[in-house]
């Protein structure tokens, strides 16, 4: 079975938990919290990914970190992952149960590559047609890459829009390229 199947097994397991106990908010606010910590701090993270170090230690460590910090659920879990030696996952796992949060919820999420920043008029826009064409709510995560020119690339997970000037000038030269072929 593959780290992507299992860590969606326990990210289902949390998710359900916290369904079932009504407490979907509070976790998922736990979770994005401690997501946030793991990719803030590498030397945490590696000290949990860490094979040679105990797992005695690693529950030492989330347990002076953790404890009476985040919901007494999302402890538990952290410590079951602990358990089942799964902690290389943990990352992957908060991710896909913040994932499964927002299905439920109906967003996505929306990468896009900009060669300036939007305003928020554009931003608005852009978000409220990406809202009507999907049926769902959109977050917005905006990333500046000067070589598009202008225009925009949006990504919402493996689909991609790409409204960029550079891409409409590739297309435009590809065009040209046939024209020039076929009149010879």
């Amino acid at each position: 079975m593959g780290n992507n199947t299992i860590s969606l097994r326990y990210a289902n397991s949390l998710f359900f938990t916290a369904k079932e106990k009504n407490l979907t908010d509070k976790i998922a606010f736990d979770v994005e919290r401690l997501y946030k910590i793991l990719n803030e701090n590498p030397e945490l993270r590696r000290a949990l990914e860490s094979p040679i170090i105990k797992p005695a230690l690693k529950q030492s460590i989330l347990e002076k970190i953790f404890l009476g910090k985040i919901h007494e659920e999302l402890y538990k879990f952290l410590r079951f992952i602990v358990e089942k030696k799964r902690e290389n996952l943990l990352i992957t796992i908060l991710k896909k149960f913040l994932w499964l949060r927002d299905e439920q919820v109906g967003i996505v999420n929306m990468k896009i590559k900009t060669a300036y920043e939007f305003s928020e008029e554009q931003a608005s826009l852009i978000k409220s047609k990406f809202e009507t064409k999907l049926k769902k709510k959109v977050r917005l995560n905006f990333v500046i890459d000067p070589a598009l020119i202008g225009g925009f690339v949006a990504q919402i997970n493996d689909t991609v829009y790409d409204a960029s000037l550079k891409h409409q000038l590739e297309i435009l030269k590809k065009k040209f390229s046939i024209g020039a072929a076929l009149s010879n």
